[in-house]
């Protein structure tokens, strides 16, 4: 995870015009009280596109907490769904070299040049996958989008590694092929 976040910063004044301490003294600059607020300003104002536009916020933040702490952070007290977590970041890893992972304080956003996945521990005993999948019926497994609203299309809820079977493996392939 280390690796793509200084990628990212390192390609951010190529693929945003500017860098990430210009970006930094820009937020700075700013009073916004809520994440959303940040995210319109940089996206609307600036077209940075989402992924770069919330690492950017993240980075900025006064307390610093690196991306491992808020990993850290989301599995405290639901450890026993760390394996489960591993494997999903092990399956998109695989999936391309574009791939980034940006943690949040709640869950992980997946990126190509769009979010196609998000992963949240729901509950002590659940992760829910969501994903983007453009023309997928709802099914059993496949369940809709649920709390994840308008940032995913469909969810999956998981309680056990095993679960990240060739079926699920498959639609997180189509939902990175979709977000080039």
């Amino acid at each position: 995870m280390e690796k793509a976040l200084q990628t990212m910063i390192a390609n951010m004044p190529e693929k945003t015009g500017k860098s990430l301490e210009e970006w930094k003294k820009i937020l700075k600059g700013k009073s916004f009280e809520k994440h959303g607020e940040a995210m319109k300003f940089l996206k609307g104002e600036h077209g940075v596109t989402h992924g770069f536009a919330n690492t950017i916020i993240l980075l900025s933040k006064e307390s610093h907490t690196s991306p491992e702490d808020l990993v850290n952070a989301q599995y405290k007290g639901k450890e026993n769904l760390i394996p489960i977590y591993h494997r999903l970041i092990e399956v998109v890893r695989s999936l391309g070299p574009d791939v980034i992972q940006t943690p949040k304080k709640t869950s992980v956003s997946i990126i190509r040049k769009k979010q196609f996945a998000l992963i949240k521990p729901a509950t002590k005993t659940r992760i829910d996958l969501g994903l983007k999948l453009r023309d997928r019926p709802v099914t059993d497994r496949l369940g809709n989008s649920g709390p994840f609203g308008t940032m995913c299309t469909h969810r999956v809820q998981l309680t056990t590694s095993a679960e990240v079977d060739d079926q699920l493996i498959e639609w997180l392939k189509e939902a990175y092929e979709q977000a080039e």
